[in-house]
């Protein structure tokens, strides 16, 4: 095992994953728990679960009644180090099998099993080489059974986890969104031969068919033809051929189109038919691409008849002979649309390469039951779609496979999708995906470039007793600053890039390096401010006629959605100026009529009868929670709406986190009776989101905040903030009334949206019949 990034002397075909330091391949691997492997005919996929230790912020609430009483802050704040779970996927040639169990070997610390789950033909093989090396009993796992428990599992956990390719769009590859429900699907696995599996059911599938003609057979036919026996030459080889040159096509024959059938002059009529009696030789290439089209040809009208005979639209693609190939996929892709003349979808699996270890480990871990928990992808850990990241390896390499490296973290609640959406299947977060858009996706990576000196001094800053802070912060910085180089020249790594994962992809890399809230003190100090005004403003509110004051509440939420210090226009302000609040910020406000501006449908919604229950998501800390929202929260419990506060559960950038909503809320309470008695008579309920973003995905939120919307007949959903309400869900629809309201603090994006900086969104709508 190479101790550095250079290449081993073994040789120049070696898997890019193996030459890697030990700590950024085999990552937590002395707190290992659990085992699982995969090993196909030339790469062996590993998995382990470890546990995971790392820093997260807590906040805890003086108590001002008792020997805190004259302590001027709201809370003290603290950094402990926590316990996680983590699963760990690598990929690497199975040359290099036993170097790699030696390594594992030396490492095992902590590792409480003493079985290992195998799958894969090489289970057999290798199953000996693996009991001695580790000392573990082989488990071995039925193969069909693994790939259909990793398949569930990615596409269940992992958004943008199957997506369709179209050679030569732009993009090539469109993420499909995650649907509530996934079933029933075919899944054709292309191995050495064909399997096709009809999966109804988390345990219930069945194998409809299959062919003998498969992955083995391009490569044995391939290696006779070319004698190159490497199979991702071959691929090589056929993506520079030209299958015309091999194949006897329909105007060979007629001399153009078969018209009376519908047959196109450019149809294969026979692959290979010109070898017959065309009198010389053929290139490699030529004859690789025409294998190509004829294994995938006959491989695609089997899946799609397969798919029609029991009535599927979506076929998912996977085994080695995918492997995330661009002329794999598109000769694939071109024969389901061929044959099921566009009724049929072919799609793959970011993950693929990894269905069957994932399978294996679920089947290890049965008792600790996996599936009760969510998962959620490390974008700090993981290495993308065809990756060639230089954070993990400068050098381009040639492609032995889709994924080197896959981490998973274990959510602590379950996610799932918020009830209230009008159709959950078609639900889409994002409102930009700049896997589309060149001119967004040039502005916003260029913008998080530049951004980046700034969030590593505020990192830094919020830990001035680390010693080791600067040495950390630097490592966050290159790190960061790789991925979003490898997202300029691969933007699909990661599925749809957005602006939700560039900001998520930071928060990620920043807790990989024990930065857990960088904002910690600027929200400290910005709560004690705002409490210190929140009785000035009530009292102002309540001297106001009801049309007054009904505006002037939507207006101080909207001024307090200025504070936000992920962005630059503001930020900036805020750093330069300490008197700036709430009353300058209401300055900064364009005038209406607004951008987006269904104020008056609002107002007379209010003059009729009060909803049963608001469901609000809240964004920022200090002045934002406590000036803005609280004041509209009081207006809303006044009119005899109950009111669910959903806040984040973990911090990102100034947002306001669940537990600094608790005590926010309780002081609160003791200014002001209206909050006080909603609190005691459970009226008004503070609930976490099961998120840590900026932004807002409602097909991943906390089971129990849904289950409370379901509990209350929720009516009316309030989302606020460019992240929650602009960059994701603009176009969301409910079943129910809806209330989006932003500041756009991003002149760039104001622009785009033909307004300018501070222009202001406010989008009440109700549901269409």
């Amino acid at each position: 095992m190479a101790a550095s990034g250079g290449r081993s002397r073994s040789g120049d075909s070696m898997d890019k994953s193996i030459t890697l330091p030990a700590d950024e391949i085999f990552r937590n691997l002395e707190n290992a728990k659990r085992f699982a492997i995969d090993i196909g005919g030339s790469l062996t996929k590993l998995a382990y679960y470890s546990t995971v230790q790392h820093k997260v912020a807590k906040v805890r609430s003086f108590d001002h009644s008792g020997k805190d009483a004259d302590h001027e802050l709201l809370y003290e704040i603290s950094e402990q180090e926590e316990i996680t779970a983590r699963l760990h996927f690598i990929k690497f040639e199975n040359t290099y099998i036993e170097t790699c169990l030696d390594f594992i070997k030396d490492h095992l610390v902590n590792t409480e099993t003493k079985v290992i789950k195998a799958t894969g033909g090489g289970a057999y093989k290798f199953k000996d080489l693996i009991e001695k090396k580790l000392g573990l009993k082989v488990d071995k796992e039925d193969e069909m059974t693994c790939l259909i428990k990793g398949c569930n599992f990615v596409l269940k956990n992992i958004p943008h986890e199957a997506f369709i390719y179209v050679k030569h769009a732009d993009p090539e590859f469109r993420f499909q969104t995650t649907h509530p429900n996934i079933f029933p699907y075919l899944l054709v696995n292309i191995g050495s031969g064909v399997s096709i599996v009809k999966v109804e059911t988390e345990d219930k599938f069945e194998r409809i068919g299959g062919s003998s003609i498969g992955g083995g057979t391009f490569w044995g036919l391939g290696a006779l033809l070319t004698k190159t026996k490497k199979f991702d030459e071959l691929l090589h080889l056929a993506a520079k051929g030209h299958h015309t040159n091999v194949d006897m096509l329909v105007k060979d024959i007629y001399g153009g189109a078969y018209q009376i059938l519908g047959l196109t002059g450019n149809l294969i009529a026979s692959s290979f038919g010109k070898s017959a009696t065309v009198d010389k030789e053929f290139s490699k290439e030529d004859m690789a691409k025409s294998l190509l089209h004829m294994i995938s040809n006959d491989i695609g009208q089997l899946a799609c008849l397969y798919a029609k005979q029991h009535n599927l639209s979506q076929v998912y693609f996977g085994g080695f002979f995918i492997r995330g190939h661009p002329v794999t996929m598109h000769t694939i892709t071109y024969s389901i649309n061929f044959f099921s003349k566009g009724e049929v979808q072919a799609l793959f699996l970011r993950h693929e390469g990894y269905l069957g270890t994932i399978g294996a480990f679920l089947k290890g871990a049965e008792e600790d039951n996996p599936n009760m928990y969510s998962w959620g992808e490390n974008y700090a850990g993981s290495s993308g779609l065809m990756s060639t990241s230089p954070d993990i390896y400068p050098v381009q390499r040639t492609r032995s496979g889709t994924f080197d490296m896959l981490e998973m973290d274990r959510l602590e609640r379950q996610v799932v999708n918020l009830p209230l959406l009008s159709d959950p299947s078609s639900y889409v977060p994002d409102t930009v995906d700049l896997t589309e858009d060149v001119t967004a996706r040039e502005y916003w990576l260029t913008c998080f470039e530049d951004a980046l000196e700034g969030v590593t001094k505020r990192a830094v800053a919020s830990q001035p007793d680390a010693k080791d802070a600067e040495e950390r912060v630097q490592k966050f910085q290159q790190k960061y600053w790789n991925k979003l180089q490898t997202l300029r020249h691969q933007p699909f790594a990661y599925g749809s890039l957005t602006v939700r994962s560039l900001l998520d992809t930071r928060e990620h890399c920043l807790n990989e390096f024990d930065f857990p809230d960088p904002y910690s003190k600027v929200k400290q100090k910005e709560n004690d401010i705002a409490l210190k005004y929140f009785q000035k403003v009530i009292k102002s509110l309540d001297s106001l006629r009801w049309e007054e004051k009904q505006f002037a509440l939507v207006k101080g939420l909207l001024a307090g959605n200025v504070f936000d210090w992920g962005a630059k226009a503001v930020s900036e302000v805020l750093e330069s100026n300490s008197e700036f609040g709430l009353e300058e910020a209401k300055k900064k406000l364009q005038e209406r009529p607004w951008l987006v501006d269904t104020y008056d449908n609002w107002i007379e919604r209010l003059r009729g009868p009060p909803h049963k229950c608001a469901l609000i998501f809240v964004d920022n800390s200090g002045i934002d929670i406590i000036l803005g929202v609280f004041p509209f929260v009081r207006e809303l419990l006044a009119r005899g709406t109950e009111v669910i506060l959903a806040c984040n559960s973990g911090p990102a950038l100034n947002d306001v986190t669940y537990n600094e909503s608790l005590i926010v809320t309780e002081r609160i309470a003791a200014m002001d009776t209206t909050i006080q008695s909603a609190l005691q008579d459970e009226r008004l309920i503070l609930v976490q989101t099961g998120s840590s973003s900026p932004c807002l995905d409602l097909s991943r939120l906390d089971k129990g905040l849904t289950m409370l919307v379901k509990e209350r007949n929720t009516d009316l959903v309030i989302i606020e903030g460019m992240g929650r309400a602009i960059h994701t869900n603009y176009y969301a629809s409910f079943n129910c009334e809806s209330l989006k309201l932003a500041v756009i603090k991003n002149s760039w994006l104001a622009e785009r949206l033909r307004g300018k900086i501070f222009s202001v969104v406010f989008k009440y709508e109700t549901p269409s019949k």
